[in-house]
């Protein structure tokens, strides 16, 4: 099934969202730095994403692939026009130094001082452009002893404490099936781009500013308490598995018929529709589970009685005597659950959009909504260098025989 845009009134290869008229370079790789540039780019942004001539951003190496195309690069650079430019080479930077006048915010995610070192360190960019923001996205920052180190983000999602709370007591730290630490970076990328254009547009002679992004910071600022609960209480909190370190009952159930539910219940009242949906009162009444953390105390018989009711329930059955009792849970969807689920589809929250490549590719759609300025999903991530003649050419101006001249010499 073909799911609509957001706007289906704007027209298919149009931007469109609160930031349109930003224009953004994106330079970054892999993803954190283009999934921050995209999630601009979703809210209207004019994103060019610039790749290097031959082998283009790694992500484009890394699986799933159709016919040796990848898929992954297909939703982390959407809504971005593509061009190749090889930075190392003087050539290339004259071309970028053209470019960078015309641009709002410049996205990097190089090792610190790699752009200094080709000529184009915070001086130089400033002289260019001085209303430029440039954002500059690394694993642990422009400064420290680690800054010069690689890292992906695993190593981030390791040295931040993340992964020492995810897995089962006892057993080795799990890691997540998805990138969290890139993806969450992503996200600080977009949110700290936004609140530097707002100070710098509030000021029409405002200048622009760098933006120092750790993804390691990133991921360590959301463990949120985790600091001052080791502060004030000195405690190093660990594994607990599937279990919810701050209520209870919370956990993972498996239902007769084999499928798993998660519950939360986290606040008083939930607590107390729950024992009316299992119709057992006298829980209410219990001195072991009258507040949470009686029982979080007595955690092992609490979960003992909620195993025991998903186990005589299929997963139809308990869905429907919870939601009659307005109890927070959920089944733990695949994604083929959420493709075939009425309130995704309801929600429009996967769209449709036609790639060159590809034909018609189904994505995520844009997160979160604005109702007078929608953004939308208008283009799949592009080929390498697909954009070069647009935007080297038509926009800047360069004659056929430059553009053949930087191609032959592998600058573009």
């Amino acid at each position: 099934m073909i799911l609509p845009s957001d706007d289906d009134s704007a027209p298919s290869d149009a931007p469109a969202g609160p930031l349109a008229g930003i224009r953004v370079l994106d330079l970054s790789t892999i993803v954190a730095g283009p999934l921050g540039a995209a999630l601009l780019a979703d809210l209207g942004a004019e994103v060019l994403k610039v790749e290097m001539p031959g082998e283009g951003d790694h992500i484009r190496q890394l699986p799933p692939h159709k016919d040796g195309i990848s898929l992954w690069s297909k939703v982390t650079n959407r809504n971005k026009r593509g061009v190749t430019l090889d930075l190392r080479d003087p050539r290339g930077r004259a071309v970028l130094e053209r470019m960078l006048p015309s641009y709002d915010v410049l996205v990097e995610n190089f090792r610190p001082g790699t752009l200094a070192a080709w000529g184009l360190d915070a001086d130089r960019l400033r002289k260019l452009n001085p209303r430029l923001i440039v954002t500059r996205v690394t694993g642990f920052g422009q400064t420290g002893p680690y800054a010069n180190r690689p890292g992906f983000a695993r190593i981030f999602e390791a040295l931040s404490g993340f992964v020492n709370l995810c897995g089962e007591p006892g057993s080795p730290p799990t890691f997540p099936g998805v990138p969290v630490a890139d993806v969450l970076t992503g996200v600080f990328t977009a949110f700290s781009v936004c609140a530097a254009l707002v100070r710098r547009n509030a000021d029409p002679e405002g200048e622009g500013q760098e933006i120092d992004l750790s993804a390691t910071e990133a991921m360590f600022r959301v463990m949120d308490f985790m600091a001052i609960e080791y502060d004030q209480l000195g405690k190093i909190r660990g594994r607990t598995g599937n279990l919810n370190a701050y209520s209870a009952p919370g956990d993972v159930y498996r239902t007769r018929d084999g499928k798993w539910v998660a519950l939360a219940v986290s606040a008083p009242a939930v607590f107390r529709r729950l024992a009316t949906a299992w119709q057992r009162p006298d829980l209410l009444a219990d001195p072991r589970f009258v507040s949470n953390a009686d029982r979080l105390s007595h955690r092992e018989a609490i979960e003992a009685i909620a195993q025991a009711w998903f186990g005589e329930r299929t997963l139809v059955e308990a869905s429907s005597v919870l939601l009659a009792h307005d109890v927070s849970f959920s089944p733990i969807f695949d994604i083929r659950d959420i493709f075939n689920d009425p309130h995704f589809e309801a929600r429009k929250a996967i769209v449709s959009v036609k790639d060159d490549q590809l034909g018609w590719v189904r994505m995520q759609g844009v997160v979160p909504r604005f109702s007078k300025t929608p953004g939308r999903v208008w283009a799949s991530g592009p080929e390498a260098g697909q954009h070069n003649a647009d935007v080297y050419g038509a926009e800047m101006g360069m004659s056929d025989s430059v553009l053949q001249e930087l191609r032959e010499k592998g600058v573009i």
